[in-house]
């Protein structure tokens, strides 16, 4: 069984985990746009391919599979998890299980207002969000709201071009230059970590792995935390059989007083999840099972009080023609 990972860039580990559950038993192929992309080395083989963008990058994609019986695949990146999603006729034609959620899930957990509306319509705590400043400017008015907020992009990921503002001035300036923005509340509280795993058979929550974050760097958790809560872990349960999630999702949740308020969902594996699997929760091994056709059992069984510390590691190498 040989597994394909698109968009490596730096997520070294994940190609390390692949590595270590197929070991004698497949292979782990990686593509990414760039040579300079240190993930593609820890694979058995590497491909260079075009841009998400690009027209023929599905075809390239469907070449590489076949090319390389590829038995399923997933993608590191958000923009990609929808794309995927939308061709996944083309690739269970072939043979080839797409590891990740529908194209709806994928679709409504990028945008980050269609989420909120779901996560509202459903009964959820989450942060009020804005995508009309002037909405969000009645319920200042009104005390429903208050500064400071955060003003992000409607679709976007890695905490890119977020901005904490503390007046209305900024918020102008920002929708001036950028239209597709939406406002949201601050929320002052402890920011969880949640690493979940969806059977692709039974579509039950089989896994979760929580953990306090301490700190972040673009966008990832840098420094964090394990532990345990039943009521978070029922809450869990019940958000993602509801909105239909599959396979790895990380999902970002905050602590406001006791309450916990869900944020934001990447379904793809998060860049925390390392401390879940150093802690004993391997999900490689949960999407082998799924795709050799054993269906996965509950098991939430790791030790809370674990912390992980990121630290910088380089890759030296010899890369020709890279511009």
């Amino acid at each position: 069984m040989n597994i394909l990972i698109l968009s490596a860039g730096t997520r070294n580990k994940i190609i390390q985990y692949f590595k270590k559950e197929l070991a004698g038993r497949g292979k782990v192929i990686a593509t990414d746009m760039s040579k300079l992309a240190p993930a593609i080395y820890e694979a058995d083989k590497y491909y260079i391919v075009p841009k998400i963008s690009d027209p023929n990058y599905i075809d390239v994609i469907l070449d590489i599979c076949k090319k390389e019986n590829i038995s399923g695949l997933l993608s590191l990146i958000d923009p990609e998890l929808s794309l995927l999603a939308l061709n996944n006729k083309k690739f269970k034609d072939i043979g080839v299980k797409i590891i990740g959620s529908s194209y709806e899930a994928c679709e409504k957990s990028l945008d980050k207002f269609e989420m909120f509306k779901w996560l509202d319509k459903h009964g959820y705590n989450c942060a009020k969000t804005y995508i009309n400043k002037e909405d969000f400017y009645k319920d200042l008015n009104s005390q429903k709201i208050k500064f400071p907020v955060f003003v992000k992009p409607v679709k976007g990921s890695a905490s890119i071009s977020i901005s904490k503002v503390n007046n209305k001035e900024t918020v102008d300036l920002l929708f001036l230059n950028n239209k597709d923005l939406i406002i949201q509340e601050f929320l002052d509280g402890q920011e969880i970590g949640a690493d979940v795993y969806i059977d692709m058979i039974s579509k039950k929550v089989v896994s979760i792995f929580t953990k306090k974050k301490i700190k972040m760097r673009s966008g990832e958790t840098d420094k964090s935390v394990s532990f345990k809560d039943e009521k978070l872990f029922s809450l869990i349960k019940k958000f993602v059989k509801e909105f239909g999630y599959t396979c790895q999702i990380d999902i970002d949740i905050f602590d406001v007083n006791g309450k916990y308020y869900i944020s934001e969902v990447n379904p793809r594996f998060g860049g925390g999840y390392p401390h879940a699997y150093e802690c004993g929760v391997n999900n490689m091994k949960l999407i082998y099972n799924n795709l050799i056709g054993i269906e996965n059992k509950e098991n939430i069984d790791y030790e809370d009080g674990i912390y992980m510390m990121k630290y910088n590691e380089v890759c030296i190498k010899k890369v020709e023609n890279e511009k």
